[in-house]
């Protein structure tokens, strides 16, 4: 199918991301290192890395060799009641990473489920101690995702789901956006004052983007306001949950944005660069204290594709 036909069909019956059908559209034909090479055979750099998924460029021969390798032996099984080596090795791999932080993973096919996972886990980890909270504390100018739960905790006025509203949403509690970086300690101490009294016996867990807020802004404040929101928490006995999807693996020069704060999260997510931008897949990480705390201890959630093996590899 030559470019005109792939438009053609595109503009006739395809949605794309936060667009009415029949926008214009450019038509990428292939994909190598930075660049994509058009149906007109003009190329483009990917500047945005396929929103920020290509972490070591397009077709990475390592990348390729392994999928190739994969797929030869099993592209996918179900995970109810399986295992394999390419989840073990990746489990081992992220626990390594890490540090030894976390106890638990759980894996998902995209980003927004990694937080409604999350999300899952605070809750059952508040039933767990006994709390009667159900809601969640987060800043503006934050995006965590485009299914229901993780919509609610977006910027509900200036975020792309504003249309929705507290009569279709979960009404979640948010602060002030956060003092960009390069803010005085004053600014941070005032910020986080003002975030500190937002917590009531409501909140079960304190929900952000660390170092960036990329969807809302490209909005970049100071590590050491990740250190004052975690002993918040620590004061006030909620969870903090890192969304590390658009952060991690580098993408801010340090292979974890908490971790170069000093600081590690209760749960923490990511996705994106974690295949490298080879396929759909995420993974949200729990310490020993949420895995301990959760009541039930199943997590109820279960993706289809959950731990693909393709995508592991």
């Amino acid at each position: 199918m030559d470019g005109n036909a792939v438009r053609d069909v595109d503009s006739a019956h395809i949605w794309h991301p936060y667009a009415a059908p029949g926008q214009d559209v450019f038509v990428v034909a292939s994909a190598n290192g930075v660049y994509l090479t058009m149906a007109d055979g003009a190329e483009l750099i990917d500047g945005m890395s396929s929103w920020w998924s290509a972490a070591h460029g397009h077709r990475h021969p390592r990348l390729v060799a392994a999928a190739k390798k994969q797929i030869d032996t099993m592209s996918h099984v179900m995970f109810g009641g399986l295992t394999h080596a390419p989840a073990a090795q990746l489990t081992k791999n992220l626990m390594h990473l890490t540090g030894g932080a976390y106890s638990q993973v759980f894996y998902s096919d995209s980003g927004s489920v990694a937080v409604e996972v999350a999300m899952k886990m605070a809750l059952q980890w508040a039933r767990g101690r006994g709390k009667k909270g159900d809601r969640f504390l987060t800043w503006r100018s934050g995006y965590h995702g485009d299914t229901f739960a993780t919509m609610s905790v977006c910027d509900p006025v200036g975020g792309m789901h504003a249309m929705w509203g507290p009569n279709i949403l979960t009404e979640q509690v948010f602060a002030d956006a956060p003092p960009v970086r390069g803010a005085s300690a004053a600014q941070r101490a005032k910020y986080l004052e003002h975030l500190e009294q937002l917590i009531d016996e409501s909140i079960v867990a304190l929900l952000i983007e660390p170092v960036v807020q990329g969807a809302g802004g490209m909005r970049f404040h100071d590590h050491e306001l990740l250190v004052g929101v975690r002993e918040i928490c620590e004061r006030h006995d909620v969870l903090l949950i890192a969304d590390e999807i658009a952060t991690g693996f580098g993408r801010t020069g340090d292979l974890f944005a908490t971790h170069a704060a000093g600081i590690t999260s209760d749960i923490m997510c990511v996705g994106k660069a974690l295949t490298g931008g080879f396929m759909s897949m995420a993974a949200t990480l729990a310490t020993p204290k949420v895995v301990e705390g959760m009541e039930p201890k199943a997590l109820m959630h279960g993706p289809t594709f959950m731990a693909n093996p393709l995508a592991c590899a």
